[in-house]
């Protein structure tokens, strides 16, 4: 599944990040998420980008359910991305998301296919909560007692103005930025002005 999605400045440029998992661009990255998601229909807008056959319209309750896991998410990211843990309430709720029926995997080229209609949004938010669970097992690299280790890969945008939550899945285990488009630009710029000054 392809992961990333446009977001926009203050002064209304706009920037893509790509957090690098389904569950953390849902969570965006970490940053207050209180705002997104103003109505059912920018809900919608977001999974019909995710995923196929989505149901066009969403009620005000799976708006209200979307809302709770994404904070959820946006909290967990940002402990483990600071060398912490999750608490428990929002590991309680990723894993209740987690716990409902999802959206099913479907093999291309037979004449059936189970799970061909329309995708509800809760069956969508199933499959973000179980992308968190995978990531913050495998890459939070939580431990039986839910304890992050110091070999993690979700990281902490280092602009110091930034705050934005990524997955780091480069080969040298070395991203230092939630976007070189933004914040590794704004570095450069500081580094090379200080070098021109100096």
């Amino acid at each position: 599944m392809t992961t990333g999605q446009w977001l926009a400045n203050p002064d209304g440029t706009r920037w893509f990040f790509d957090s690098g998992a389904l569950s953390l661009d849902f969570g965006l990255g970490g940053v207050d998420v209180r705002e997104q998601f103003a109505s059912p229909a920018d809900l919608v807008e977001w999974l019909a980008e995710r995923f196929e056959r989505v149901e066009k319209k969403a009620s005000t309750g799976e708006l209200r359910d979307a809302v709770l896991l994404r904070e959820a998410i946006a909290s967990a990211a940002r402990a483990v991305a600071l060398g912490g843990a999750p608490t428990r309430d929002d590991v309680d709720t990723i894993n209740l998301f987690a716990a409902m029926p999802d959206v099913p995997p479907a093999l291309a080229g037979g004449r059936r296919r189970a799970g061909a209609g329309r995708v509800r949004a809760a069956q969508a938010l199933a499959s973000v909560a179980r992308d968190a669970v995978r990531v913050f097992t495998t890459h939070g690299r939580l431990d039986d007692a839910g304890e992050a280790s110091a070999r993690r890969r979700i990281r902490e945008c280092e602009a110091d103005d930034c705050g934005y939550v990524f997955l780091d899945e480069s080969r040298a285990d070395n991203r230092r930025w939630c976007s070189m488009q933004r914040c590794g630009n704004r570095a450069k710029v500081r580094a090379h002005r200080a070098r021109a000054l100096g």
